[in-house]
């Protein structure tokens, strides 16, 4: 490439063509929460842009439906039983991967609870550690496992999924926002620390996503307010600048990006995902 044609790039924007057309063509990535709901929006807008992906979740049942989605559309997927509270699980889940694949390009750390609702007075020591556990401390061991094939191949990209709730107070849900707090003060410190390895660490956080879980949420936090649960759905809605929620497609679509050379410019970023309910 001539010095006048990388100087036309740089400024019209165009890039070279993608080999195969696909953005991630071949990229092996690992999936945490990969039984349903964003994990599998995730999964479906990887394999679209020619992804293999590995699924890792503590419901067999369920992602093995997710699996037989992917595969029936042709994609290379693996599903591997795992629960990231548990450092042997994690480290079984990347020796499988490595199996398999020979290596991992791409790990999102999409694993997760909703934890308890209620007052801080009121909240069991079980509650709060099994939250913290499966929300950051499962981040921390996938990411341990990650950095170490990611750091001798001088390549790599990790995305967290937090919450706008990891932004703002979120009262009766102190553990849930304790570790999406965490998350971003994590991909940031990550980002730093590995960034001279040529790996890249980036954050989402939706705000409320359609679909059951929200329902189940806010249906829990009418009961402790003791509203209607419609109240907390139209609150919610009202908070929105576009007045309605993220799909979780629409999620899937910001981690595409930030998992393609689209984003190459970025890491230690926090994106949120909430149709204008957090702004910061």
């Amino acid at each position: 490439m001539t010095n006048s044609t990388a100087q036309n790039q740089a400024t019209t924007g165009t890039q070279p063509a993608v080999s195969g057309g696909k953005k991630l063509q071949d990229k092996v990535t690992v999936i945490t929460g990969g039984n349903g709901g964003l994990g599998r929006a995730i999964a479906l807008s990887y394999i679209a842009e020619g992804a293999k992906v590995v699924l890792a979740a503590r419901n067999e049942e369920t992602m093995a439906k997710v699996h037989k989605e992917i595969e029936d559309l042709g994609a290379d997927v693996l599903s591997v039983a795992t629960d990231v509270a548990s450092e042997s699980d994690c480290k079984n889940l990347f020796e499988k991967t490595i199996e398999r694949f020979g290596r991992v390009d791409i790990l999102v750390n999409n694993a997760g609870i909703s934890g308890p609702t209620g007052s801080v007075a009121e909240l069991s020591l079980e509650d709060w550690n099994t939250t913290l556990n499966i929300d950051i401390t499962g981040s921390f061991l996938c990411t341990k496992e990650a950095a170490k094939l990611m750091i001798p191949q001088n390549s790599g990209n990790i995305i967290n999924v937090s919450s706008i709730f990891g932004k703002r107070a979120y009262p009766y849900r102190s553990p849930y926002a304790v570790a999406k707090w965490g998350m971003i003060g994590f991909t940031q410190s990550v980002a730093a620390e590995l960034g001279k390895h040529n790996i890249r660490v980036n954050c989402i956080c939706p705000g409320p996503v359609q679909g059951p879980r929200i329902e189940r949420v806010w249906q829990k936090r009418a009961e402790i307010r003791n509203v209607p649960w419609e109240v907390i759905q139209d609150k919610m809605l009202r908070m929105a600048a576009l007045r309605r929620i993220p799909t979780e497609d629409e999620v899937g679509k910001v981690a595409l990006f930030l998992a393609c050379d689209d984003s190459a410019s970025m890491t230690g970023q926090s994106l949120n995902v909430s149709c204008g309910t957090e702004m910061r």
